[in-house]
């Protein structure tokens, strides 16, 4: 088989075409204007009060100057819909956002605001006091939204797309945070991928509740419904009873979650009467287009939902310095387990440890991705982002992946999924994935602790199902039928949780600290 067979590159034609001293988004925004982009307790607001509001924030950002220039500009913003306006008023000033996790510290708010070289934060007044000392401290302009401007006379200024316009942290799973910087121009192509791929259109309409600081509900969700004149009806959080109240209205038509919300939807749903049962299976059932991504999704879990909703999930892969890369089809087989092919305008490869590109399916290979929609930079990290890329422009995601008749599937990051075990190479995912069979774990994750025998020793941290208690040696012998002999775990810690991240991923350096802990 060709090497052209596995360097997937979609090159379909857009109808949009580049002004190239306008943000396509707000052209967008402007052309379905009379449209409501958000719903939520204070009423309907639509793409005009958006448009209208943020050249009040871009005005008041910019005082006296023309142009912020590629400034930066944090932003902790609880409201989806002031979301948008902030980030519109940014990126209309000419400034880049940067936004912050509502839920985390101070001093990671304090890192972010320090290494990003930030000027102006911009929040509520209900957070201001959370974040004042760290300003004063830094002497940094600290901005509210309870300003008011009429119309200005004064011209915003024209930017270019390849100017830079976002830093999104990385969640620093397993070092610190880099800043991934990226131009309005990827913005535009990962958006554009994706309304194409999952036929996003103005009749829309989407729940949020992921948070606003990481590309899955900036990108896939906001964005991508902004660019559409789709209708988002935000939550401050994941309320998982109010939601379902609006899916039994059958009020939505897309659905995008992590695993861990539909490992919940699942318990909730099983757990209520036959009578309020039905009418939210429906609600689900009638949705065109479920997704689920931001971790591995169990095939397990799956296949629970397709039984329970009648959908079958649709699993896609991405990351923050690509946007999405890989997606199971919207028209076609969607196989649990597996992340289906390239999205459009994306080209991927897979390359082997020993540089070679690989060319026939089932031989585990690093993700490399190449397309518009590959950021710019990690932020003040030169030589980082030079050890990123490869000769062409092609961005090393540091995740292994192997392709099986025609679908790529995720065998975990090289630095903290793959094990390397008595000469084996071992996908933590594939063992995590058949223990999730296990009738008495409800979840588990599997790291490599250093052995002198082995290497890496394969080591499980269980969360038990309620009341039951779990023994190494029993659930070795359970793994004996189901996994080869250097796959099972040789070691073996009971949890009541496991420690994840905010978009629920699970921190496998800390799972690695409960093992060595202990020596």
């Amino acid at each position: 088989m060709s090497p052209r067979s596995f360097r997937y590159f979609h090159c379909k034609s857009s109808n949009i075409r580049v002004n190239m001293s306008e943000l396509v988004i707000i052209k967008r925004a402007n052309s379905h204007s009379k449209a409501v982009a958000f719903k939520d307790d204070l009423g309907d607001h639509t793409y005009q009060n958006l448009l209208d509001r943020s050249e009040q924030i871009a005005f008041e950002l910019l005082g006296d100057q023309k142009d912020l220039n590629e400034a930066r500009v944090a932003m902790l913003i609880p409201s989806a819909k002031d979301f948008v306006c902030v980030q519109w008023g940014i990126w209309r000033a000419g400034g880049i956002m940067l936004p912050l996790c509502i839920s985390a510290t101070q001093p990671e708010w304090e890192y972010a605001i320090t290494d990003s070289g930030c000027t102006v934060v911009i929040t509520t007044n209900e957070i201001k006091e959370q974040v004042n000392d760290i300003c004063v401290k830094l002497k940094v302009k600290l901005l509210t939204l309870d300003f008011n401007h009429s119309p200005h006379e004064r011209q915003l200024p024209q930017i270019n797309p390849t100017r830079s316009a976002m830093i999104l942290y990385t969640s620093g799973t397993t070092n610190k945070p880099k800043g991934v910087l990226t131009t309005h121009a990827n913005i535009q192509a990962q958006i554009q991928s994706l309304v194409e791929a999952w036929e996003w259109s103005g009749s829309d309409k989407i729940p949020l509740f992921l948070p606003l600081h990481h590309i899955h509900g900036i990108i896939n969700v906001i964005c991508c419904a902004m660019w559409s004149g789709a209708l988002v009806e935000p939550f401050p959080r994941f309320d998982i009873d109010a939601i379902l109240n609006r899916v039994r209205e059958n009020i939505y038509t897309l659905f995008m979650a992590v695993p861990t919300i539909y490992v919940k939807l699942i318990q909730k749903i099983e757990s209520l009467e036959n009578n309020a049962k039905k009418s939210i299976i429906d609600g689900f059932k009638n949705m065109r287009l479920m997704v689920s991504g931001s971790a591995a999704l169990p095939a397990t879990i799956h296949d629970k939902w397709f039984a329970l909703t009648g959908q079958k999930l649709l699993e896609r892969y991405g990351m923050t310095e690509i946007g999405m890369a890989l997606s199971n089809p919207y028209d076609g087989e969607r196989r649990p387990g597996y992340v289906g092919m390239p999205l459009p305008n994306v080209e991927v490869r897979l390359k082997s440890e020993q540089g070679k590109i690989i060319e026939c399916e089932n031989e585990p290979g690093e993700i490399q991705v190449h397309g518009p929609g590959v950021f710019k930079e990690y932020w003040n990290r030169h030589e980082i982002t030079l050890a990123s890329f490869e000769e062409g422009g092609w961005f090393r995601t540091g995740d292994m992946a192997v392709i099986e008749n025609g679908y790529f599937k995720i065998m975990g990051r090289l630095s903290t999924d793959i094990i390397k075990s008595g000469g084996y190479k071992l996908s933590a995912l594939e063992i995590e994935s058949t223990l999730l069979l296990h009738p008495e774990i409800n979840e588990c994750a599997v790291v490599g602790i250093e052995d002198e025998t082995w290497g890496e020793a394969v080591a499980v941290a269980v969360v038990p199902n309620k009341g039951k208690i779990l023994e190494l040696e029993t659930l070795r012998d359970w793994c004996k039928t189901k996994l080869s002999v250097y796959k099972i775990p040789k070691h073996l810690a009971s949890v009541s949780e496991l420690p994840k991240n905010a978009m629920g991923k699970v921190i496998k350096k800390s799972v690695c600290d409960l093992f060595t802990k202990r020596k």
